[in-house]
């Protein structure tokens, strides 16, 4: 046995000492600058570009096999421009020898230095690496022709077999110029360093970048660092400890410039389908989002599952901080608080936020809300807000200019609104289903609680269902309906108000005292047609009824008038004193027509201790303009010491002016025409009587018939 191990020992021995020698010896006898030409031939042979080889080739063989290259570039596709297609400065690569020898492959870190990479596409949508990628051709071949396959190879077996003691790509550009789509991008000073490559141990990986865009304009420098750990495989992938920093500046970036933070701890293992981001946190300036995200069924069926919370921040200083203009707001610290938190459930045709908990100042959202289907964009939601004063994000109001005109920029407002498009397109597309309550509301000053509000949006037809339970003693509901199908709109309405408070309501909305008070009842059927509030105005028509219930109606003295009325009759002077400035209804009740927006009502009936009133007239809600009259009848002793003078008289009340600036007068004119009527009728039998006795009978008769 001795000798047997002893030659063995001399034969390893021997092929040590050849080895160190050829390290020694080849790197002088062999001159990799010779073989130049042959390898430019041959990449000219397989690519039909040129290589060219600048500066000279270093080779090393023990204890590395190894070659070390100046600058190396490769020509661009032909019809491109000038620029070589890549380009390295520098490049080293180095195998260790002996392991060789075992069939492992130990490589030394590869360094490449000044990459460039220019690629292209024309017009025509040819890439400049279109030639280098061989045309698939399909071959049709029988069952006979067929051959089995050979073994496959075991890829992880050959790289479990192989080691890299790391990578390092200095100061590469790549630049991606598609002239076909019209975007230009580059990617600037790329580095990437990671530590020894080896599977199943963790691998320091640090890459860096600066990313240029043309349209938009726009550049943004990140930085990425990982721990990362890859079995065989390749099925099972961790980043341990990932972070990226990205700050992006340009003209389309809000603000002009972003930054933001990414930190998470990620596990893909493809063989389960699994995807799991851990300790997900995002940051950027005061906003910070955090999230558990589990992923099952990722290649076939994937479905995404987990917590999201967004902690509290100032909306308002973020938004100004990306130089996002607020319009200014009754509320000087509205939107400066907002949390979030909810469980996110996403597929690959939808996406849900479960459980979501909102706040907004003093406000909290609760609910579900979501894509039910991305093809369709159809948007379901249920939620529960539980109080919020609106008010509070509207404009501040405009003052009055003196005399109680408003300024022309009021005017200008308010022609705007009446010729404001509704959002046609926007109604088209939505697809939308859901319910929203609403514990208290207060808006335009108006203040209601227990609010159900449902939508139902598709096919080009928007459906509205709203109801107020608590409404200043009252109660409101309602329906819409709005047609965007065709090239005019359609809406129609169904409202109705029941036992509402006038006057506080109209405290409310006026930000004053009422002039009137009493339980109103209103019912409405309404349908109008246009692209904007007032072609739906114009257009309105439909009917509406209303009872109006212990009624007062200050500012307007019906006792005035009728002293005013009985002293234009008696000539004597008029009343200088009455103390209450109001009249007093038990009940005020009627209905109306509308057409083309002209509302008229023929049938309005009140009733007074004093008075028994009818009414007709029309309101015009285009122009806001009244036309109306009151006709009323004393019912009781009302003028004092000689009812009798006025009693049985009709009073007649004209209504004009505007809804905002109504008037009231009396039509005297017409009173004492109807108060003397029996004397004019008495005084025209009498003529007509004399007519008959001179010109004989029949003659009165035939006047009669000439003024009917």
């Amino acid at each position: 046995m001795g000798k047997p191990l002893k030659i063995l020992l001399t034969v390893i021995a021997t092929l040590v000492l050849l080895i160190m020698v050829a390290a020694v010896v080849l790197p002088f006898v062999i001159d990799p600058n010779d073989f130049k030409p042959q390898i430019q031939a041959v990449v000219k042979d397989h690519t039909g570009r040129e290589l060219s080889i600048e500066g000279d080739l270093e080779l090393s063989i023990f204890p590395w096999i190894g070659l070390s290259t100046g600058r190396l570039s490769l020509s661009n596709a032909e019809g491109f421009n000038g620029k070589p297609f890549a380009e390295i400065e520098q490049s080293d690569i180095k195998v260790k020898l002996l392991p060789l020898l075992s069939k492992q492959v130990e490589v030394n870190r590869i360094v490449l230095k000044g990459l460039a990479l220019n690629l292209a596409k024309n017009k025509q949508g040819v890439t400049n690496w279109d030639d280098l990628v061989p045309a698939k051709e399909e071959k049709k071949t029988s069952a006979a022709e067929e051959k089995p396959s050979s073994p496959k190879t075991d890829t992880s077996s050959a790289l479990a077999a192989l080691a890299i003691g790391g990578l390092s790509i200095e100061d590469a550009n790549i630049v991606w110029d598609d002239r076909q789509a019209g975007k230009h991008t580059e990617i600037k000073d790329f580095n990437l360093v990671t530590d020894e490559l080896a599977f199943a141990e963790p691998i320091g990986i640090d890459l860096s970048l600066t990313l240029i865009n043309q349209e938009p304009q726009l550049t943004e420098h990140l930085s990425f660092t990982t721990d990362a750990v890859i079995n065989e495989k390749f099925d099972i992938i961790k980043l341990n400890g990932l972070q990226l920093n990205s700050e992006t500046s340009g003209k389309a970036i809000p603000g002009e410039k972003l930054q933001a933070t990414l930190q998470s701890e990620v596990a893909i293992d493809l063989t389960q389908q699994t995807l799991d981001i851990s300790k997900l946190k995002l940051s950027s300036g005061d906003l910070m989002v955090n999230a558990d995200i589990k992923g099952t069924q990722i290649k076939d069926k994937p479905v995404f599952q987990g917590p999201i919370s967004i902690a509290e921040f100032n909306l308002a200083k973020l938004l100004k901080d990306m130089s996002i203009a607020l319009p200014a707001m009754q509320d000087g610290d509205a939107l400066s608080s907002l949390s979030a938190n909810f469980n996110l459930q996403a597929t690959d045709t939808s996406v849900t936020m479960q459980n979501l908990q909102l706040k907004l100042d003093d406000s909290t959202l609760k609910g579900s809300a979501g894509i039910k289907n991305f093809a369709t964009q159809a948007i379901v939601f249920d939620l529960n807000l539980d109080a919020i004063d609106a008010d509070r994000y509207m404009p501040p109001a405009k003052p009055q200019a003196k005399g109680g005109k408003t300024g022309a920029a009021s005017s200008a407002a308010v022609a705007a609104a009446g010729a404001a498009l509704l959002p046609v397109d926007t109604l088209r597309g939505l697809n939308a289903n859901g319910n929203l309550a609403i514990g208290k509301l207060k808006i335009n000053n108006l203040s209601m609680q227990d609010i159900r509000l449902k939508l139902n949006a598709a096919n080009g037809v928007v459906k509205t269902e709203q109801v107020i339970n608590k409404l200043y003693q009252g109660a409101f509901s309602g329906n819409t309906t709005i047609n965007v199908k065709g090239s005019r709109p359609t809406i129609a309405l169904r409202e109705a108000l029941n036992n509402v408070q006038v006057e506080s309501l109209l405290q409310d909305l006026q930000g004053g005292k009422s002039k009137m008070s009493g339980i109103v009842n209103l019912n409405a059927d309404l349908r109008g047609s246009g692209n904007s509030v007032a072609a739906i105005k114009s257009s309105l028509d439909g009917k509406l009824d209303f009872n109006f219930k212990d009624g007062v109606i200050r500012g307007f003295n019906l006792q005035k008038m009728i002293d005013n009325t009985k002293a234009l009759i008696e000539g004597s002077p008029l009343p200088t004193e009455n103390k209450n400035d109001q009249t007093v209804f038990s009940v005020i009740s009627g209905s109306a027509t509308v057409n083309d927006g002209l509302v008229r009502n023929n049938d309005l009936q009140a009733l007074s201790s004093r008075v028994h009133v009818d009414g007709e007239g029309t309101a015009n809600l285009v122009n806001e303009k009244l036309d109306y009259k009151i006709h009323g009848k004393l019912i009781k002793k009302a003028t004092g010491d000689q009812p009798e003078k006025v009693k049985g008289v009709p009073l007649i009340i004209k209504i004009g002016g505007t809804f905002n600036k109504p008037s009231y007068t009396l039509d005297v004119p017409a009173m004492l025409l109807e108060k003397n009527k029996g004397k004019i009728e008495e005084k025209k039998e009498e003529v007509l009587k004399k007519l008959d006795e001179k010109l004989g009978p029949g003659a009165s008769d035939l006047l009669k018939g000439l003024f009917r």
